[in-house]
């Protein structure tokens, strides 16, 4: 079975603040819709064509049982998007990547 290339079509993290500064008040999943939503607007991807969110996240705690799915959800991804929470901690975007990355290679997304 041959492996699938892999593009990044498009990119976008949340904003970096200082403890306690002026993203305090905004969760992260809030963060991460915002980010998606960035990403959707700047790719040829339409949403319709999003089969997963791989969401990396240090701090899930107080954020539910899948912040990848609240952020897909609030980013207005379809609710049968597959949504997948990945926390490594410093490693967490990263490993996020390589999840999605070998997801497409493999022919599951």
């Amino acid at each position: 079975m041959a492996s699938r290339d892999v593009y990044i079509s498009a990119v976008s993290r949340t904003p970096i603040g200082g403890f306690n500064g002026s993203l305090a008040s905004l969760q992260a999943t809030k963060l991460g819709s915002i980010a998606i939503e960035s990403a959707m607007k700047k790719s040829t991807v339409p949403v319709e064509a999003v089969e997963e969110v791989v969401f990396g996240c240090v701090l899930p705690a107080n954020l539910g049982q899948n912040p990848a799915r609240v952020a897909a959800l609030g980013a207005g991804l379809h609710d049968t998007t597959i949504a997948t929470t990945v926390n490594k901690v410093c490693a967490s975007a990263m490993k996020a990547v390589i999840i999605g990355a070998q997801t497409i290679m493999l022919g599951n997304a």
